[in-house]
């Protein structure tokens, strides 16, 4: 189901070998002002390992944590680290405190990066050290920086040598992300050099970057989208990368646009919603890639954001213990002549290269044919290492090769991927699995209330209008409930139109299954909260 897996791009490697061909360019920037060429992030990059080593880290300590946004501070933490042959784990500053420590012991984290400036803005008491980056880079005398300078300048290969990165094992873990904790606690994922390297080498034959490209990076770090796509992908590729802080914040997403006109970004259908409003066509005018990740591409978001800013966005799927991306599609405009036309609206594209997938039976475990629904596995370079501390866990995910990604999906004859939904999402109800994403489609058709906008400049959206759970039913084994913030129209107008949708009755969510609240649960990645979402839905249901 896919081509020949290209030799993948090991990211402290090709971080060196791109700060060296960028010598001259930008090769980062953020919202604070910072900009620097590959060469100056080399030179920091050898500065602040030789900082941490002097002053901070022991030689045994693997696991690093970084507490940071996306900045120009958080690149260099994470590449000081990755080519000293640490270990990073950057930190969900959305977590309670109380679950953040809880992904700090797992990980057996000492010592955090962060600085005094973010931690003012989101204070969190952490059961670590905090080592700020403001006062490590105090400490740095002129003979530190001359020495990080001179090595800066050794010859690519000699560089390597030096820093031990000519031994790298290529299934050495890079780093742990943490699982979003949307269905349950979260897992620390170990993900390799070799693994997120192969989705990097997979990705260049597709969309092709060049060297002026720029990608404004707004997903976090601690999302493995952001850690691959936006972090990594823009040090070990052609082009620059420019961060801002808060994927929310459309006035600081648009004055980045306006100052750097990037060509990529990433994003999820909640954070684009925001920029479409917000931001102007002279602002992200210039993009000519945007992947959505994270929840389904709304069709009315897809052509909104065309009519404005002249690029349709396009859909990619991955998961975290993927590295984390299996599909994607690409616009005509990134394809290059003799390539497989790779854009088909309405899937996640094709796997990248190198990467297998299947669609097996539920029940059976069996393979289905080309055009069944099942349930999606993927195998390949892109496969986790496995659940930290947690072998249990990680064979019950992977079995054969293969990761269960819990998804349901099927396969057409162009080898484009089609979610019909998450498993976890469904719900069996007389012996038939009712899936919830389907009844949430008709319902936002019906009432026509997509996800708000954000309110004031810089402000969080509102997020979703609605979403579909389901809580235990004596007779049935579960019934379908709606939490709703404002349908827009009375509810009996909704259910009208509803039954008229085509959906089967058994679909159908009860009169008193609607139950208005506050707000839906979301994630600081903009993906709904289904733990959190399935915890409000029993409270209402019992009155609460």
């Amino acid at each position: 189901m896919s081509d020949a897996a290209p030799p993948a791009v090991l990211p402290p490697l090709g971080l060196l070998a791109r700060c060296k061909a960028d010598a001259g360019r930008m090769k980062v920037a953020d919202a604070l002002g910072t900009e620097l060429t590959g060469k100056r992030l080399l030179i920091g990059t050898l500065l602040f390992r030789s900082l941490l080593r002097k002053h901070v880290l022991d030689a045994n300590e693997t696991h690093v944590g970084i507490l940071l946004p996306p900045s120009v501070g958080a690149v260099l933490a994470n590449t000081a680290l990755t080519i000293d042959g640490r270990v990073t784990v950057n930190v969900n500053y959305t977590l309670s405190d109380e679950v953040a420590n809880h992904c700090l012991r797992e990980a057996g984290v000492k010592h955090v990066l962060t600085s005094r400036a973010f931690l003012k803005k989101r204070p969190m008491e952490l059961n670590a050290e905090y080592v700020y980056l403001e006062d490590l880079k105090e400490q740095a005398g002129g003979l530190d920086k001359l020495k990080a300078a001179a090595h800066a300048a050794l010859p690519l290969g000699l560089l390597t040598k030096s820093l031990g990165l000519d031994r790298l094992d290529p299934h050495a873990t890079l780093t742990v992300v943490f699982t979003s904790g949307s269905t349950g606690e979260p897992k620390g994922v170990e993900l390799t050099h070799h693994s997120v390297g192969s989705v990097l080498a997979a990705i260049e034959p597709l969309a092709h970057p060049v060297e002026e490209d720029v990608t404004l990076g707004v997903l976090p770090f601690f999302h493995s989208f952001g850690y691959t796509a936006t972090l990594w992908w823009p040090l070990c590729l052609p082009g620059a990368g420019v961060y801002g802080p808060n994927p929310l914040d459309s006035r600081t997403v648009g004055k980045l646009g306006e100052k750097y006109r990037p060509t990529i970004t990433f994003a999820t259908p909640t954070f684009l919603r925001g920029y479409l409003k917000r931001c102007t066509p002279e602002q992200l005018g210039n993009l000519n890639l945007v992947v959505v990740g994270g929840e389904q591409l709304p069709a009315d978001l897809r052509e909104a954001w065309e009519e404005k800013f002249g690029i349709a966005p396009t859909e990619g799927y991955g998961a975290t213990e993927l590295s984390p991306v299996v599909a994607c599609n690409v616009p005509p405009v990134r394809q290059h002549a003799g390539d497989i036309p790779g854009l088909k609206h309405g899937t996640i594209g094709r796997p990248l290269p190198g990467v297998k997938v299947r669609v097996v039976s539920s029940e059976s475990g069996e393979e289905v044919p080309l055009g069944e629904e099942g349930i999606l596995e993927v195998g390949g370079a892109t496969v986790m290492k496995g659940y930290l501390n947690d072998p249990e866990k990680t064979a019950k995910a992977v079995r054969d090769g293969w990761y269960d990604t819990g998804d349901m999906a099927k396969l057409d004859a162009d080898d484009f991927i089609h979610i019909t939904g998450r498993l976890s999402r469904f719900s069996k109800i007389g012996g038939e699995m009712v899936p919830h994403l389907k009844i949430e489609e008709a319902l936002l058709k019906a009432c026509a209330c997509g996800p708000d906008e954000p309110g004031e400049e810089g402000e969080a959206a509102d997020g979703p209008t609605l979403a579909v759970s389901a809580v235990p039913d004596p007779k049935k084994g579960e019934r379908i409930v709606v939490l709703y913030r404002d349908l827009g129209m009375p509810l009996e107008e909704l259910r009208a139109k509803l039954n008229g949708s085509g959906l089967p009755n058994l679909w159908l969510p009860a009169a008193d299954a609607f139950y208005q609240v506050e707000e839906i649960p979301v994630l600081g990645t903009g993906k709904l909260d289904l733990k959190a979402l399935k915890t409000l839905a029993v409270k209402r249901a019992a009155g609460g």
